[in-house]
């Protein structure tokens, strides 16, 4: 424990910086105008010193968290310090800069306490429109231009006036004018949440007292993780896989993981993996920073509060270039498949030091569907959701039924009834995808089915879905969980597709998606006769389905 500083005062400071994230995350959902954010919670929210040092987090997308601060330190390098004041509200979303896709746009804004600058609130969140070649967006992009307007540091509010032409631009280019208006001032309430929180704490301990708080904290978190990691065996170990292609027709993608442990160290050299690809899957360096930080999470200290004193101990090696750190004009849209692919490697080659910690692999990606067009109304409408998996099984039991991927944790479907009052579909049918878990001593967890029916005669549906190359695989003998699948059913036919941008829809056509299981961990034959009798009860295997 630092010098003057009490393991109570400690602890309350620790936990409030939690709490104003919490209240940042909720004033944001409350606040936003679509559902992508305020049912599917597709947003993460942070607060940072002065140094943009992590302090506290909400449940969000993980996967967001670890790009927060470069976003902060990307205005900063463009701005100066000095140049800002309080009110001020800067954005950014371009892809090599801050990772992710353009449609995640990074609103932040800097706390002060009268003239001093003491920290920044930062808030991240996927924007429904942002005048892509495609409504929402596009499955096929090819190059960044086509994927929406492409913000580098920018400031939309000096000293709490709004830059009238920016914000005019950033609606007028975009077909849900209103959705980016109401979504942006929710971003900008959460910010001024973070804020207010951070001034009150400044005014009630002083900023020598939080200083001497902070880095007690964070000295805390990076010894824990420090004997968390000299506690697994030293060594090297490796495990490919690839994506089945980087867009509609195109090639397999190869990702390639190198875990190293070295006393309290660990490695993850991403070398050797795909070049940047021609289509849509590519990310920016930030954002695979931030997934390789995801895959140290899962091991080591889970339960463990993230702040800056995180990840100090971990190491990223990347090629220039790669899928995993493209350079412009590379498309970014679909820049989680192959992060989600690298997560589940990582785990895979530590099954070789230390399979009691790990988990057999996963479908890990977002299955995408996005429904588009026109209404009975005459008006346009975008649906689109994230599709949940089936999580592989551990040492300790089985894997988790119908959940979100890796890096989405706290993300939420989108509730059939939301779907259809808001949007002109039909859900016919939604539940466990009975058999997709993989067979072993414990089963891999279930994927969904979900059932569409479009209710509007101009209509078009876009689909991204993965892994049927690389499923989740088993592990110490279990099975591989079951790929997914999509068929589309209309007047002509039926139709098995994976990737398609946009493909014309009309009254009464269905889409049926189904998503891939987890593997199993063991072998099936070592099953318990207590567990086979219950997924014969619960229905999770195909006999005992009625036909």
């Amino acid at each position: 424990m630092a010098e003057g500083v009490d393991p109570v005062t400690v602890e309350v400071i620790r936990n409030s910086y939690i709490s104003i994230a919490v209240q940042m995350n909720n004033n944001l959902a409350r606040s936003a105008y679509t559902p992508v954010i305020y049912e599917m919670k597709d947003c993460s929210v942070a607060i940072f010193d002065r140094e943009v040092r992590l302090l506290g987090q909400a449940p969000g997308l993980p996967i967001f968290l670890g790009g927060l601060d470069v976003a902060i330190e990307t205005v900063l390098e463009h701005f100066g310090q000095d140049s800002m004041r309080p009110g001020d509200v800067y954005a950014v979303n371009d892809s090599s800069l801050v990772g992710s896709h353009l449609n995640d746009v990074t609103v932040l804004g800097p706390a002060f306490v009268g003239d001093e600058l003491v920290g920044f609130a930062a808030s991240k969140a996927h924007w429904r429109d942002i005048g892509a070649k495609s409504p929402g967006h596009a499955m096929d992009t090819t190059e960044i231009h086509q994927e929406g307007y492409r913000l580098g540091p920018t400031c939309l509010y000096r000293g709490g006036i709004a830059e009238l032409g920016i914000i005019d631009l950033l609606l007028r280019n975009s077909r849900f004018p209103r959705g980016v208006w109401g979504d942006l001032q929710a971003q900008i309430a959460a910010c001024r949440t973070g804020e207010r929180g951070l001034r009150a704490l400044h005014r009630r301990y002083g900023a020598e007292i939080l200083a001497a708080v902070d880095a007690e904290i964070m000295r805390q978190s990076e010894e824990l993780d420090r004997r968390a990691v000299a506690a697994l065996p030293d060594g090297s170990w490796s495990a490919l896989g690839e994506l089945d292609s980087w867009g509609p027709g195109g090639d397999p993608v190869p990702v390639k993981v190198r875990v190293t442990i070295s006393g309290d160290r660990m490695t993850l050299d991403l070398r050797g993996s795909s070049s940047q690809t021609p289509g849509s899957v590519n990310c920016g360096r930030a954002q695979t920073v931030s997934a390789a930080r995801l895959a140290f999470k899962f091991l080591i200290n889970p339960d463990a509060v993230v702040n800056d004193g995180t990840f100090r101990n971990l190491d990223v090696i990347i090629d220039e270039g790669s899928v995993f750190d493209a350079r412009p004009p590379a498309a970014c849209q679909y820049y989680y498949p192959h992060l989600g692919l690298m997560i589940d490697l990582t785990l895979r080659a530590l099954a070789q030091a230390c399979p009691h910690l790990v988990v057999a692999g996963q479908p890990a990606d977002a299955m995408n569907i996005l429904f588009s067009g026109v209404g009975g109304d005459g008006s346009r409408y975008v649906c689109g959701e994230a599709t949940a998996i089936g999580w592989g099984a551990s040492s300790d039991g089985d894997g988790v039924n119908a959940i979100a991927n890796y890096g989405a944790g706290d993300l939420k479907n989108l509730p059939v009834e939301v779907v259809e009052s808001r949007f002109p579909l039909r859900i016919h049918r939604y539940g466990l995808n009975i058999g997709s878990g993989g067979r072993g001593t414990n089963r891999g967890g279930l994927g969904v089915v979900r059932e569409y029916e479009t209710l509007a005669d101009d209509s078009a549906v876009s689909l991204w879905w993965e892994r049927t190359r690389t499923p989740g695989w088993g592990l110490a003998g279990g099975d591989a969980g079951a790929p997914g699948s999509v068929t589309i059913t209309s007047a002509e036919g039926v139709q098995v597709v994976l990737k398609v941008d946009r493909m014309r829809l009309r009254r009464g056509d269905r889409v049926t998606v189904r998503t891939g299981g987890g593997g199993g961990f063991g072998p099936s034959s070592d099953r318990s006769p207590v567990a086979v009798a219950r997924d014969a009860q619960d229905g999770y295997v195909p006999e005992m389905v009625d036909a």
